[in-house]
């Protein structure tokens, strides 16, 4: 059986790969995130087939970022595709932007916080004012909620901060940086167990590499659930 608190990342280059690996995993995932990565590979027919042929959930991680009338047009545009969540980044005019449109339709838009690959080094690298990243994710957060998201993308190290904020009340928080124990980090900073993520306060879990690239996936999937407390 599948569990939609696992969201497998389609990290393949087009759709001829990613719905051959959604063939794979069969019914032992409900719920798809597909990525910059894949746009230009058909990601969006991909996304429609997997809604309205298979009957999967669908995260569209676009991360968008722009001015508002642009990031508008954008989602209102995206949403058509009947989308489940649809990531933007978590500065608070970009969110507000987001949410005017997706008005009237069932997508959750989620702010990005600090990417998961990014550490104290690479913020000083981009500027990012002084201080803890933690504290900084847990900022950025709280503002992208304030300002109308319905929940937040941050790694799983910040999952129980965020679910501690009076914002994050009924809103979603959502996991990349998940890794089974044992398993390699590969480009992730900041992790933590798939158990560990959602004992914390994560609604989902987004895990690509340990899935996609295991000999079988669909039972490298059902050992991910298996990791997962009771609900």
């Amino acid at each position: 059986m599948s569990d939609d608190r696992l969201i497998v990342a389609l990290d393949v280059p087009n759709i001829v790969q990613g719905l051959d690996l959604a063939q794979r995993i069969g019914d032992a995932a409900s719920f798809y995130k597909i990525g910059l990565g894949m746009l230009t590979g058909g990601g969006l027919a991909l996304a429609n087939e997997l809604k309205q042929e298979h009957g999967k959930r669908i995260f569209l991680d676009m991360k968008l970022f722009d001015i508002g009338a642009t990031v508008e047009a954008a989602v209102r545009g995206l949403v058509q595709y009947d989308i489940d969540f649809l990531t933007v980044h978590g500065d608070p005019q970009v969110v507000r932007a987001a949410a005017e449109g997706r008005a009237g339709t069932a997508t959750k838009i989620l702010a990005v916080t600090i990417l998961t690959s990014n550490d104290r080094a690479d913020l000083d690298a981009n500027l990012i004012k002084a201080g803890d990243i933690h504290e900084i994710t847990l900022e950025r957060a709280a503002r992208a909620l304030a300002a109308g998201a319905d929940g937040v993308i941050a790694s799983p190290q910040e999952a129980a901060m965020i679910r501690a904020l009076p914002e994050a009340m009924g809103k979603l928080i959502v996991t990349p940086g998940v890794r089974p124990a044992g398993s390699s980090a590969g480009d992730q900073k900041r992790i933590a167990t798939p158990h560990q993520a959602i004992t914390d306060g994560a609604d989902h879990i987004v895990v690509g590499r340990p899935i996609w690239q295991a000999n079988d996936p669909a039972a490298a999937a059902r050992a991910l659930i298996a990791e997962l407390p009771a609900r």
